[in-house]
């Protein structure tokens, strides 16, 4: 730990508070490439206002409050600002928050967890160099579980998973004859799209790229792609009929493996940090066995089909108690909520924690 940065042990109870605001502020974010993080200004009168990252390109949470304390008029040289995440220092797709925040005039700053990505970490003693008063560790362990899956997709060096569920009420993405077009409503389909909007990449197996000939694009309401595309992936060994749009779509991937943790190495170096997986109930299934998936959202229609296919397949499960358990997950919307007649579930997998270690100011192992 730099000799210019303290531990936030002798906090206040408003800086507590405050930290509190900014990690209901992160909750408002997406979880994806990107942490959750939030951020909140302490004035010198007790008044606390937030701010949070709204996923990649967007403000970082530093920015998006410093912002909306300018437009409040709050004088930012006598406030502190409380961010869940330590502020990064490098250039990315947005500048480096500790740029924004000398700018600022802040004078005092206390950050809960260190970044464990080397390229944003360090950002702590950079602002110490500057003269700002620097403590971290205020909260750590609660901030550092709004982002466990995070921090294990990082320390995997693995793209973020995120597997997506269209389901009838007894848990079935087909009926008896295959058919499975629309067990979901178009409320459903538009907020999968918008969950496709904001991925890296989309992956199915080579069956649902051949029965579906899907396009794996992202689609606005009014139906028209959207400027910025996710990339389509196939996994699996079967070639693709050379007239189907993925084939024809120069940007697709076909990773010719049945290896999940192959495949998300070949996606993480080719760039990847987000993937979406859309797969049939065997490929979800399969990534589900790898324990490499980090976030569920299951649209579940008010239908019943009776025998049919079930939504994950493949799973070694012999007894109740072997269960792959799935907690609620309250970020970006309740845990459940309706979508036309329809219900979402979000969940995250249970049961993990972060490999990553790290002492106040400084950095957990690197990940990238």
């Amino acid at each position: 730990m730099s000799a210019q940065l303290s531990d936030a042990a002798e906090s206040t109870e408003l800086e507590s508070a405050a930290m509190t605001a900014a990690l209901d502020a992160a909750r408002e974010g997406f979880r994806g490439a990107n942490p959750l993080v939030g951020a909140a200004i302490l004035t010198a009168d007790g008044q606390i206002v937030t701010g949070h990252h709204g996923g990649a390109g967007t403000p970082h949470a530093e920015v998006d409050v410093i912002t909306t304390a300018h437009d409040l008029d709050i004088d930012l040289s006598a406030s502190t600002l409380l961010v869940t995440l330590e502020p990064c220092s490098h250039h990315g797709r947005t500048g480096p928050c500790t740029e924004a925040i000398i700018s600022a005039g802040i004078p005092s700053v206390v950050f809960a967890a260190a970044d464990p990505n080397p390229l944003a970490a360090g950002g702590g003693n950079t602002l110490a160099e500057a003269g700002l008063t620097v403590r971290a560790g205020l909260h750590r362990e609660e901030s550092r579980a709004l982002n466990v899956r995070w921090l294990r997709a990082m320390a995997e060096t693995r793209p973020f998973v995120t597997v997506k569920i269209a389901q009838s009420l007894d848990g079935a993405v087909a009926a008896n004859d295959g058919t499975s077009r629309w067990i979901t409503s178009e409320q459903s389909r538009m907020h999968a799209h918008e969950v496709r909007s904001r991925v890296d990449a989309i992956l199915v197996g080579t069956g649902t790229a051949v029965a579906d000939d899907p396009r794996l694009n992202a689609r606005g309401r009014d139906g028209i792609a959207l400027d910025d595309q996710p990339r389509p992936v196939v996994l699996g060994t079967s070639d693709l009929p050379v007239t189907s749009f993925l084939a024809l779509n120069p940007n697709t991937l076909h990773l010719r493996t049945h290896d999940v943790r192959e495949a998300l190495d070949r996606l993480h170096e080719a760039g990847v940090r987000h993937l979406l997986v859309e797969g049939g109930p065997t490929v979800s299934g399969a990534f589900f066995a790898a324990g490499v998936v980090d976030e569920v959202f299951c649209y579940q229609a008010p239908i019943l089909i009776g025998p049919g296919r079930s939504s994950v397949e493949g799973l070694d499960i012999g007894t109740l108690g072997e269960a792959l358990r799935l907690v609620p997950d309250d970020t970006e919307t309740p845990a459940m909520s309706q979508l036309g007649p329809d219900f979402l579930l979000h969940f995250e997998t249970a049961d993990l924690e972060p490999d990553a270690s790290e002492s106040p100011g400084g950095s957990a192992p690197p990940g990238t």
